[in-house]
């Protein structure tokens, strides 16, 4: 009876852990570039009360034993890189890769990476995040320009009012082994880890990286029906693990009053 307690305890448990998330990528959902998150979850240890193949007192083999499990536990939040959808936004300065690949951008002199294009120019003319972290390879909007182009792989173009080039430098693409090893730190960012692997740097549309849509933006991968339905599903567990619990309780009340 304590047994079912306990497990029931770890299923309630987990299953909070497992809205906290939902509630995460739901609030994401139009966070441009943002991945949703899946929670993991593996059974605990199971208490042997008899173990399959042994002999009985007559000698004979057990076909099946008895064993008996502890409840679950969550081993693992990763984050899910598929592709988000594309918004048409027609600004110059959004960009959405096709493909694998992220950006890589400095941040007090740490490299961060990310799938969020939404990028602006500051005052110094360089193209920067929302948050000022500079999009690398470093580029400066020169005094004059009246538009900026941005090729398929990855040629950024500053142009004058007659088409001539002031300024050209190659937007390059980075990639990791493992990007669910990745650390998030938020702000649309992720940091490089020993899980993630050696960040691969590229050229956009070779190697397997992804091509570059300027005047797109990727949106969240987030499936607001998916996650409703998760979220249901969760809520349903959280009862009947609850209701396990009062079932138990109620159980050994009726054992503890057997005799009065």
């Amino acid at each position: 009876m304590i047994r079912s307690l306990w497990s029931a305890a770890t299923g309630m448990q987990a299953q909070q852990l497992q809205l906290d998330v939902i509630a995460n990528n739901l609030a994401n959902v139009n966070t441009a570039g943002f991945k949703k998150s899946r929670v993991d979850f593996e059974d605990l240890l199971y208490q042997k009360l008899k173990l399959a193949g042994a002999l009985d007192a007559e000698g004979n083999q057990v076909p099946v034993g008895m064993e008996i499990g502890l409840g679950v536990r969550p081993v693992a939040v990763g984050k899910i890189f598929s592709q988000g959808e594309y918004e048409q936004t027609h600004n110059q300065l959004d960009l959405a890769i096709e493909g694998r690949g992220f950006f890589k951008v400095l941040v007090n002199g740490e490299e961060f990476y990310t799938r969020a294009g939404h990028f602006k120019v500051d005052r110094d003319g360089y193209i920067v995040t929302p948050d000022g972290a500079r999009l690398q390879p470093e580029f400066a909007v020169p005094n004059g320009t009246a538009r900026l182009e941005i090729t398929p792989d990855g040629v950024i173009s500053a142009l004058d009012q007659n088409g001539n080039i002031l300024a050209q430098t190659q937007l390059l693409l980075y990639d990791f082994p493992n990007p669910a090893g990745l650390y998030a730190q938020g702000r649309n960012l992720f940091r490089a880890s020993d899980a993630a692997g050696d960040p691969l740097e590229g050229q956009p549309g070779r190697e397997g990286f992804g091509t570059i849509a300027q005047g797109y933006l990727e949106m969240s991968n987030v499936d607001v029906v998916e996650e409703m339905v998760k979220m249901i599903i969760t809520q349903r567990a959280y009862e009947v693990n609850s209701k396990s619990i009062q079932t138990a309780d109620s159980m050994l009340e009726l054992a503890n009053n057997l005799k009065r």
